[in-house]
């Protein structure tokens, strides 16, 4: 539980996913995600250290801040979400992590709170923009394949059966060498397996059995290895795919692309991140303005700590 009010604290807070991006589905759930400044008790003291909510329920304390079509949605399908402290949103978001960039460069359409304090760390939006952006967006996507293709390998040959020592010529007692660390890693794959089929969404097994992968991962990765592009060549994150490449993500997610298409679209995608770079195409520097966040987080900080009552 936070340990202080939530939603008085908060400075920002904006639609996430899907419906930020403009490719939700009417079965989409509603996720936001926020940042706040805790009160004096909690920054200065150390009782009570904080650096985001998630837990089940936090965001309700939104709720009201919904559209009708976002609170119906909400209320049948799910509201989640996260609010960070702000320190951690500036560190993480000057690592250029794809999920709190979006949040600072989000849509006016899709913000639902917005201080004065907030708006002065949206207009900072530029200053965390880095060639870091081809790790993170690169790497995010990477992991998205990652999980695609295992997937896939487990739809199309899944296991039978927890392995054996035996399977790797192994005794039964505790070997030591190449083979038991094969055979380790054998007995954590099967895990990983049971662990996915015993959490599947319903969801997404029906998109992987129907169109022999997971084309909602895949309609994520193409988003990211995009933004990511378009970031470097352009300094510009289009959170909003509504209006640019909205309808072929929606098509990728429904199963228009197979997934030989996908898998040799994302490998080669992967490398133009690295030739925007080497070619001299990219107009984003080296690293963030780290000098300006610092001034501005420790502005936002004292600002906030100066309108506390009392």
């Amino acid at each position: 539980m936070t340990p202080f009010p939530l939603r008085r604290h908060t400075i920002l807070l904006a639609l996430a996913g899907s419906r930020s991006q403009g490719i939700h589905t009417p079965s989409s759930d509603v996720d936001l995600r926020g940042v706040a400044v805790p009160p004096a008790t909690v920054l200065l003291g150390w009782r009570r250290a904080w650096e985001q909510e998630d837990g089940p329920g936090s965001m309700d304390v939104f709720a009201d801040l919904l559209s009708p079509d976002e609170a119906q949605a909400g209320a049948r399908y799910g509201l989640e979400g996260t609010v960070y402290d702000l320190r951690k949103l500036v560190r993480l978001a000057a690592d250029c992590n794809p999920n709190l960039l979006e949040l600072v460069f989000c849509p006016d359409a899709g913000v639902r709170l917005c201080t004065p304090l907030g708006e002065r760390l949206r207009a900072a939006g530029p200053a965390f923009l880095s060639q870091k952006a081809r790790h993170t967006f690169g790497g995010y996507a990477r992991g998205q394949l990652a999980r695609i293709r295992t997937h896939r390998k487990w739809l199309l040959n899944p296991p039978k059966a927890p392995p054996r020592p035996a399977d790797f010529d192994l005794p039964d007692g505790s070997p030591a060498g190449e083979k038991q660390r094969q055979y380790q890693a054998a007995c954590r794959q099967w895990q990983r397996y049971r662990g996915w089929l015993s959490k599947r969404n319903p969801a997404r097994a029906v998109l992987e059995a129907t169109h022999g992968y997971d084309t909602k991962h895949a309609a994520h990765l193409v988003r990211l290895l995009r933004m990511g592009r378009e970031l470097l060549e352009t300094g510009q994150v289009h959170v909003w795919r509504g209006d640019r490449d909205g309808d072929e993500l929606q098509a990728i997610r429904a199963g228009a692309w197979t997934y030989d298409q996908l898998d040799a679209w994302a490998e080669q995608a992967d490398r133009e991140l690295d030739q925007v770079i080497t070619q001299g195409r990219c107009v984003v520097p080296d690293q963030p303005d780290l000098a300006t966040l610092d001034a501005l987080t420790v502005d936002l900080l004292r600002a906030s700590l100066d309108a506390e009552p009392g």
